[in-house]
């Protein structure tokens, strides 16, 4: 079983959920174009990285979920979530220039789950919501709202687990 990252739930609202995240590590491949056509592009490049192709030819297990970002109108960041306990400073540089990693600090994100197929509409709609809840609970976006995909692509649509997220600016 796919090891997941992992959070504390911190509280409960009417339609998400606010969590904590520990700090983690990303391994990340930007890719230009279609928002679904991105995950496909990256995952090659983030797989062998993690299955050696690094400077130090270290391997990483599999984690889910996979993350998915739009920074801009045709720019989407895919990312791979090293295992728990993985420090930055302990992280291989890449072997491919297309990737890189970041370190990521402890923070606090809404999340919204969201079942079945992927497609780029479901995301945005499920993320626009996710900010109209969040701001509605009085609640601070930001950043952008990303998505997370937990299953592999051959799982059957209405199986699936997808999750919308943001981070939140940390409360005064």
């Amino acid at each position: 079983m796919t090891a997941e990252q992992p959070y504390t739930l911190v509280k409960h609202y009417d339609g998400f959920d606010v969590r904590h995240y520990p700090d983690y590590v990303l391994v990340q491949v930007d890719v230009v174009g279609d928002f679904m056509r991105a995950g496909n592009v990256a995952f090659g490049p983030l797989v062998s990285y993690i299955s050696g192709n690094n400077m130090a030819n270290k391997k990483f297990a599999m984690t889910a979920p996979v993350i998915q970002e739009t920074t801009a109108q045709e720019t989407h960041t895919v990312s791979f979530v090293l295992p728990e306990g993985v420090d930055i400073s302990e992280v291989p540089v890449p072997a491919n220039a297309r990737v890189r990693t970041a370190h990521v600090h402890a923070h606090d994100a809404a999340v919204m789950k969201f079942g079945g197929g992927w497609n780029a509409t479901r995301f945005q709609n499920n993320g626009e919501l996710l900010l109209e809840r969040v701001k509605e609970a009085g609640l601070i976006p930001e950043g952008n709202v990303y998505f997370a995909r937990f299953d592999p692509p051959w799982k059957p649509g209405f199986l699936k687990r997808n999750e919308v997220l943001v981070a939140l600016a940390p409360r005064g």
